[in-house]
């Protein structure tokens, strides 16, 4: 078993990429104006997929609602990348939920809120 894909639902496919570009995300040739898009990954990473709310309300039967604590992370390789991705993120004028702090885990870490609500974990070891 693996996990194979996460997923989000946005109420503005435009500003979603906008977010999710500052965390790294290559949405090159991507049709925005489609209900479902996949941005590219790195090779054996999970994929993002990301669909419009009436696909999540018309597959549910109810509103999509974003949980109060991070549905994936993203592992970059060194603390001072999620030091500059959530600086990114934040002068974009998205919300950095957390900003980075090193946790007694051993591992950089932040949080960012993407526009729909959705918390995201950045991280990186400490010992690299």
């Amino acid at each position: 078993m693996k996990i194979d894909a996460v997923g989000v639902t946005t109420t503005n496919m435009t500003k979603t990429v906008e977010f999710y570009t500052q965390l790294g995300f290559d949405f090159t040739g991507l049709d925005l104006t489609e209900g479902h898009i996949e941005p590219a990954t790195p090779d054996r990473s999970a994929r993002l997929m990301i669909d419009s709310v009436e696909i999540i309300r018309d597959i549910l039967g109810e509103e999509p609602r974003p949980a109060n604590h991070s549905p994936f992370a993203i592992r970059y390789d060194s603390p001072e990348e999620v030091d500059a991705v959530a600086s990114k993120v934040k002068d974009n004028g998205f919300v950095v939920v957390k900003e980075p702090w090193d946790a007694f885990w051993n591992q950089r870490y932040a949080v960012v809120e993407d526009p729909d609500g959705y918390r995201v974990d950045l991280y990186a070891d400490l010992s690299r």
